[in-house]
């Protein structure tokens, strides 16, 4: 039976880990097989966490939507319910810009939500 050695595919095979290992704590981004686990679990985080980053900025976003419709005078719950009898389709991500950026506006919202549930 031949002898394998592997030559140049276990280099490039070790070599790609190690590129990704790059920059990882101590023996994290030397040892290929500390380099290994590493980023296999770095791999593991960041496909759970690509999920968990929309959940994540939709809090925010309701946070701040919630916080400017206090500001003037009506809850959040209201507040989404009244944009939705108006038919206004506004996302969350562009209500909340709205209230960050250009306060007026979102006022403005608000006194025409006010103005139909009243």
């Amino acid at each position: 039976m031949p002898r394998v050695t592997r030559g140049i595919r276990r280099r490039k095979r070790r070599s790609k880990i190690l590129k990704l290992a790059k920059g990882f704590w101590g023996a994290r981004g030397h040892n290929y097989k500390t380099a290994k686990e590493a980023v296999e679990k770095s791999l593991q985080y960041s496909y759970r966490d690509r999920r968990t980053k929309k959940r994540d900025f939709r809090r925010l976003w309701i946070i701040r939507i919630k916080a400017a419709a206090q500001s003037n005078g009506l809850s959040y719950s209201r507040f989404i319910h009244g944009l939705k009898k108006m038919n206004i389709e506004l996302d969350r991500k562009i209500l909340a810009d709205i209230a960050v950026n250009s306060p007026q506006t979102f006022m403005q919202l608000v006194q025409k939500v006010k103005k139909e549930s009243a």
